[in-house]
């Protein structure tokens, strides 16, 4: 069985993101960028399950500009066999779409005849948790979000997912399409050795015009601003104090 992870290349999360000073978006120059953490953990859990003699191998995509080879090598370096980046120029790259996203993955798991499709559940730049249900919802294939435990018996797939009343099991057939959580697992360090054998793993170049998509922006951006400034706290002197600035301010 394939596995196919897409993977993608963003903001690396120790760094605090600054706004644009027109407003028109996120400043990525000269930003440490990295692979987006949801989806090192579904890269991790895919090298987990071929190591179990699971899957018979392991394919990274991402769609991106020209740098996002170095995301994918990451994953080659991790462990995934081959790679394939669909590269789309800086512009349009940032502002392709979960549904334009979720369309060129349908059409490389197809290709690649994908037994699973495993994912981050979201990505940490845009928070949109869209493109795993739109790619299950295309391909009509059953899906298991918020993965906190996988377990292949056979022609299905045991998904633990976290839901907020606690945890739910599910039973998928396969094919299937899985979104990861952050308790899933702990990825892997690329050890040097493979860091350098990743460097002559295969990695395929494509566009999105090879899948017939179109990755036109449907959503116009009109401004972005940073978060307003949290007011400084009071201290009370007691409990009655408290209640009465609660009073005050109609919320007791």
């Amino acid at each position: 069985m394939k596995i196919l992870v897409p993977v993608k290349r963003v903001i690396d999360y120790n760094v605090k993101p600054r706004v644009k000073a027109d407003g028109s978006g996120v400043d990525l120059a000269n930003v440490k960028m990295s692979m987006n953490p949801f989806d090192e953990i579904a890269v991790e859990e895919a090298i987990r399950l071929k190591e179990a003699g699971k899957a018979e191998e392991i394919i990274a995509v991402s769609i991106g500009p020209a740098k996002a080879q170095e995301t994918l090598r990451t994953a080659l370096a991790m462990g995934a066999d081959r790679a394939i980046l669909v590269e789309a120029d800086d512009g349009v790259a940032s502002k392709t779409e979960p549904l334009a996203v979720a369309k060129i993955l349908k059409a490389i798991a197809e290709e690649e005849g994908a037994g699973i499709v495993m994912l981050g559940k979201q990505a940490i730049d845009d928070d949109s948790n869209q493109t795993g249900q739109m790619l299950a919802a295309l391909m009509g294939r059953p899906q298991g979000t918020f993965a906190s435990e996988v377990t292949i018996e056979g022609d299905h797939v045991s998904i633990t997912r976290e839901v907020d009343g606690g945890l739910e099991t599910v039973k998928l057939s396969l094919p299937a399409i899985v979104t990861t959580d952050l308790r899933l697992n702990e990825p892997r360090y690329a050890s040097l050795p493979n860091i350098m054998k990743a460097k002559k793993k295969p990695l395929d170049t494509k566009t999105p015009a090879d899948f017939g998509v179109d990755v036109t922006p449907r959503i116009t951006t009109t401004n972005v601003s940073e978060p307003p400034v949290r007011q400084a706290g009071e201290i009370v002197e007691d409990v009655d104090a408290l209640v009465a600035k609660l009073k005050a301010l109609g919320v007791a």
